[in-house]
């Protein structure tokens, strides 16, 4: 269909990635299944895809912070942000009960996300896999009557799985942020939001410095990661996420901060969105 985007996505059909992206671009997309983040990147720096959707922070699991090394080393620009309400589902085939279910599939970071329930049941085995969708699509193609999957609602309806025990998940206020990526950092008229990495000297007050110059001009730093620079020990990289309002005031203290800092790279700027709490 012309005009149709291609989006990558780290999983198969019916994952959390998908609802993601069709969250942003609507439902005239081609998806773009892929096994692992770095393959996605692959795919969209190869022109296999035309966007992507990857997963970068989690409410209860934390930042994946590879995926930020994965954006600097291919060269990726951010240029869109996605929250998503993650509610957990325990399916398996239709008529099966939850006393045969003797194994459970997903993906290590919705175990994570559901471990108060799981230490619940006994006599069940947690298997790690690569994603949760693909791990209720496994048990359709195996037809597998002894193992349940967690995966969100939309796999369970995509493969016709009964859903066994509903929203499993410890943290009902559970999302995970997704960053949409392009080939190159595209900014947009309504861009009010900035993600970018930056290295400072090694010296007493280098950091305060920074995050000073963005607190007296009211720029405001939402997140902050920090992680070794190879290399250079006990030095850091810095990630940082900053919202601002005026967009002339910004790129103002953007020169100033330039002065203040040894490095420093633009993920991107775009239009940040809140998060939906219930």
């Amino acid at each position: 269909m012309e005009g149709r985007k291609r989006i990558a996505i780290q999983g198969v059909a019916g994952a959390f990635h998908e609802v993601a992206a069709r969250q942003f671009f609507g439902d005239n997309i081609e998806v773009v299944e892929c096994d692992t983040f770095r393959i996605l990147s692959q795919k969209l720096q190869g022109r296999a895809s035309d966007f992507a959707l990857m997963a970068i922070e989690n409410t209860i699991a934390g930042t994946l912070m590879p995926n930020y090394s994965l954006i600097s080393e291919f060269g990726l620009g951010i240029v869109g942000e996605v929250y998503l309400h993650i509610e957990m589902q325990l399916m398996a085939l239709p008529g099966v009960k939850l006393p045969q279910v003797q194994f459970i599939h997903s993906h290590p970071i919705a175990i994570a996300q559901c471990r108060e329930y799981l230490e619940t049941l006994q006599g069940v085995t947690v298997v790690e896999t690569n994603d949760t969708a693909e791990s209720a699509q496994n048990i359709v193609a195996q037809k597998l009557t002894n193992v349940a999957a967690i995966a969100g609602a939309q796999a369970a309806k995509l493969y016709g799985l009964d859903i066994v025990v509903p929203n499993i998940h410890t943290n009902k206020q559970n999302f995970t942020r997704f960053f949409v990526l392009s080939r190159e950092m595209q900014v947009s008229d309504a861009a009010n939001k900035t993600s970018l990495c930056f290295e400072i000297e090694h010296r007493s007050g280098s950091l305060a410095e920074v995050l000073m110059l963005f607190a007296i001009n009211g720029i405001n730093l939402t997140k902050i990661q920090s992680v070794p620079i190879l290399g250079k020990p006990y030095q850091y990289r810095f990630f940082i996420d900053l919202e601002w309002n005026d967009s002339a005031l910004y790129r103002s203290v953007m020169k100033r901060f330039a002065e203040k800092v040894t490095s420093y790279t633009v993920l991107g700027e775009y239009e940040r969105k809140t998060v939906p709490f219930d």
